[in-house]
């Protein structure tokens, strides 16, 4: 392809691009800066505000009242009225309304979230269904699961959905709670009310309204770490001494 005929095709990307940006700035689509990109069949509501470094494309559709951005990816995403998608991107899912989504969240194809969820930092989801008031603040994966309404995971949760063979789902009651580093190894259940202990690999159902708990038994050896530690300071005090007797001679 010839210099002239890419430079050709990049100006009307850019007619195009402008068409669009002014299309959606005449609809009352709010902007603080051109440096958005936006596909010409993304839908975007009235009053919505798309902030600099967002990339909006496919079938993407915004409702009003939305912020997206900065620095944000939607891929034929449909994002629900009042919901913020911050610094994440977001592909072939639907959000509801008035979630909060990010910082640096990854919201992968299939995941769809009722109103008021909140996915955190680090939280990637997949082909998973939330429930109205899920919170997931950070650093947790979700696939292949079915969440009821107003659960609270823990940092460090991981859905176990995957044996190298089959995908496996996980299924999560209504108002139960995830400790922290919790394994849910699927297929598994956590009913209605149940929590599961921080710490623990869950691999069988816990009954509505049970505490789940798997831990191996702590132990502790007497006078260890003050061992280490002299080891330690012996070693330095050894490099310091080799290192000042090659000083002098040098």
């Amino acid at each position: 392809m010839s210099e002239t005929t890419a430079r050709e095709r990049f100006a009307a990307a850019e007619r195009r691009y402008a068409e669009t940006f002014e299309k959606h700035l005449d609809n009352g689509v709010e902007f603080t800066s051109r440096d958005v990109y936006i596909d010409p069949e993304v839908e975007i509501a009235s009053g919505a505000v798309i902030l600099p470094g967002c990339i909006l494309k496919g079938s993407t559709k915004i409702a009003a009242g939305c912020v997206i951005g900065p620095n944000t990816l939607l891929e034929n995403t449909t994002v629900g009225a009042g919901s913020t998608v911050n610094a994440s991107q977001c592909y072939d899912s639907t959000l509801g309304e008035n979630n909060k989504i990010g910082p640096f969240t990854h919201v992968r194809p299939g995941t769809v979230t009722a109103e008021g969820v909140h996915l955190g930092a680090y939280v990637e989801t997949k082909n998973a269904n939330f429930a109205e008031g899920n919170t997931v603040s950070h650093l947790t994966y979700i696939g292949d699961a079915d969440v009821g309404k107003y659960c609270n995971f823990g940092c460090g949760t991981v859905t176990c959905n995957y044996d190298g063979e089959g995908k496996y789902r996980t299924t999560i009651g209504d108002y139960a709670f995830i400790g922290c580093n919790t394994n849910l190894v699927a297929p598994v259940r956590v009913g209605d009310h149940a929590y599961t202990a921080a710490g623990s690999t869950v691999s069988k159902d816990v009954p509505d309204g049970a505490l789940g708990i798997e831990r191996g038994k702590q132990t502790f050896l007497p006078g260890w770490g003050e061992k280490k530690l002299a080891k330690y300071i012996a070693k330095k005090q050894k490099l310091e001494a080799d290192k000042a007797a090659k000083t002098s001679k040098d």
